[in-house]
């Protein structure tokens, strides 16, 4: 499948039904557009088996909630959705996107209680998501934009607004030559990439950042998993941006990113080591069970 995302051929379930790719649309006055009231999950399909289907079902119902609205369907029926997607598009290796907003209704303000909450699912093939990189690591730029206080926005949700800063980021790395952006969070600390989680490497132990203002993605939490039964100890704590020169490897995670090496991140580089590619190459047959 190629071309614009708004002109293919396939299939999308929207509200309970499958309708065809080009007719999934939304009014001008939906609520999310203006307002950012959407959240979103993405996913990957190995074989015909969606990664972590459920917890990212739970996930999606969570996060609509902490940005205080409810879904109206069920986990069983979201499953059902996602999996009905991929059938309907004859896909096994696949992306799987599961978005939930407020439509347009009877408010048009910021409020948007009487306004109906939507939901539909795509899915489509989608190559490395840092195309080449995944092999030869990732270039890194530095965002000026930081990731906020969780006073300021639900960090916990994975909630389309929260996005914002991190496309300006990464437009801005392209810019300059790169993959995408290391951001920092409020307080200085290194946080993440724009759509992945960071991990790096120090005399063969791992070291991530907290996220206590940032989302706990799941493949991140797969990968902490997986290191601890590798017997690899990991060191969840606040980095500061000055410790870049003493890792020596470094590697970036996500649903999309999957495992992907970085070879540099503003003026420091990292080597795609022994333990970069084991977690890789682990990774890779876990999703596949």
């Amino acid at each position: 499948m190629s071309g614009s995302y708004d002109d293919r051929d396939g299939k999308i379930w929207m509200n309970g039904k499958l309708i065809e790719w080009r007719d999934a649309n939304v009014h001008i006055l939906t609520h999310a557009m203006h307002y950012a009231s959407s959240v979103f999950e993405g996913e990957r399909a190995y074989n015909g088996k969606i990664f972590k289907s459920v917890l990212h079902s739970q996930r999606l119902l969570k996060s609509a909630k902490m940005v205080d609205f409810e879904i109206p369907y069920s986990v069983d029926e979201i499953e059902k959705a996602k999996y009905d997607a991929l059938r309907a598009n004859k896909l096994e290796d696949a992306y799987v996107r599961a978005v939930a907003w407020r439509g347009a209704g009877e408010d048009m303000g910021v409020a948007s209680l009487r306004n109906p909450v939507n939901l539909a699912v795509a899915t489509w093939s989608w190559g490395n998501y840092y195309g080449d990189a995944k092999m030869k690591g990732a270039k890194l730029d530095v965002a000026k934009w930081q990731r906020p206080d969780p006073k300021t926005a639900p960090f916990e949700a994975k909630a389309a607004g929260l996005y914002m800063i991190a496309t300006m980021s990464k437009h801005t790395a392209e810019a300059n030559g790169c993959s995408d952006a290391m951001m920092m969070d409020y307080r200085g600390y290194v946080a993440e990439a724009t759509g992945a989680n960071i991990f790096f490497v120090k005399d063969g132990e791992v070291h991530t950042p907290t996220p206590d203002a940032f989302l706990n993605g799941l493949t991140r939490q797969t990968v902490i998993e997986m290191l601890t039964k590798m017997g690899v100890k990991v060191h969840e704590r606040h980095i500061l941006p000055g410790e870049l020169e003493d890792f020596s490897q470094c590697w970036l995670t996500g649903s999309a990113a999957e495992i992907t090496p970085v070879g540099q991140i503003g003026n420091y580089n990292f080597e795609v080591g022994e333990l970069t590619q084991a977690v890789s190459k682990n990774y890779e047959q876990l999703v596949r069970e």
